[in-house]
């Protein structure tokens, strides 16, 4: 009996560990990184005097619950939908190893524990922001990708709301500089989310997701977007946010987006995958790049 329990033991810590693991999963860690970079750019960019590293540190709790509540409440809704597609059919919930009732009440305390945090911790005021992008991303971003291909533009909204939630968490308001940092993570997904829509095309139409336009078959309608998107975005990095941004700063922001830039222009000559996948990571590096340069000179 004794030798039975002890070799029961190591397949018990197995599943528990698996089990953990795919409730981490479903909180999509590598999207929170991102999340939390962008609160913390919009944190430091508000904040005046001494950083308050306490303020900083509830600030990326509170989030972090929301957003991980949020990414795992999406994937609720979206579990049939994410077994029928290459990318995600991996994922706990279509693989069954995870219940959607677990899933359900794992992503709904999540979100509640994240918001009460915020109200306690912070203010209302953030809370109230990190709520309403739960809210616009579950009710609004995730049922319109199945009905239209302007899912994007209304998903970007509440893309960007973690660098207003950072600003508030500062600051307890929200100032005009907060809406140009707004802007540019706005402006930021237009070409990260539809090189991916169009590196995963095929996977998205498999399930009946509509993420790019039906007339679009050749894709020149979509790469003109990224093209007129990141060309817009570039100009926005150079408007002032920054009090202390001189010369060497717009050269920096140039560099950045002629960087970005010369991915982009490969992409508009050619409808291949490998050039989409060039932009995906030329966005996800672009980004942080720019984030950084602001708060350097912000210092």
């Amino acid at each position: 009996m004794a030798a039975s329990h002890a070799v029961a033991n190591p397949g018990s810590r197995h599943m528990i560990h698996s089990k953990l693991r795919d409730y981490y999963t479903l909180t999509k860690p590598e999207v929170n990184l991102l999340i939390l970079m962008t609160t913390s750019a919009g944190y430091y960019l508000a904040s005046r005097g001494p950083l308050r590293i306490g303020g900083l540190l509830n600030t990326l709790i509170g989030t972090l619950l929301v957003a991980s509540g949020t990414a795992t409440l999406n994937q609720w809704l979206e579990r049939v939908w994410d077994g029928q597609m290459r990318r995600t059919a991996s994922r706990p919930l279509p693989a069954g190893r995870l219940s959607a009732r677990e899933a359900l009440w794992f992503g709904i305390l999540l979100s509640i524990a994240g918001g009460l945090y915020l109200t306690v911790a912070v203010n209302g005021l953030a809370a109230l922001l990190a709520i309403s992008t739960l809210l616009s991303y579950l009710l609004v971003y995730t049922p319109l990708k199945r009905k239209t291909a302007l899912c994007t533009l209304l998903g970007a909204v509440p893309g960007a709301m973690p660098v207003l939630i950072g600003w508030a968490g500062a600051s307890a308001g929200i100032g005009g500089n907060a809406w140009l940092l707004f802007a540019i993570v706005f402006l930021w997904q237009f070409p990260h989310f539809l090189a991916i829509a169009l590196l995963y095309r095929e996977d998205y139409a498999r399930a009946g997701y509509r993420m790019l336009p039906r007339f679009d078959l050749d894709s020149r309608f979509t790469r003109a977007e990224i093209l007129a998107f990141t060309v817009i975005l570039i100009l926005t990095t150079l408007l002032p946010l920054v009090d202390r941004g001189g010369l060497i700063y717009l050269f920096a922001m140039l560099l950045a987006g002629c960087y970005l830039l010369y991915h982009v222009s490969k992409l508009i000559k050619s409808s291949s995958k490998a050039f989409a996948r060039t932009v995906v990571h030329a966005t996800v590096l672009y980004l942080p790049v720019v984030l950084a340069m602001m708060m350097v000179y912000k210092a």
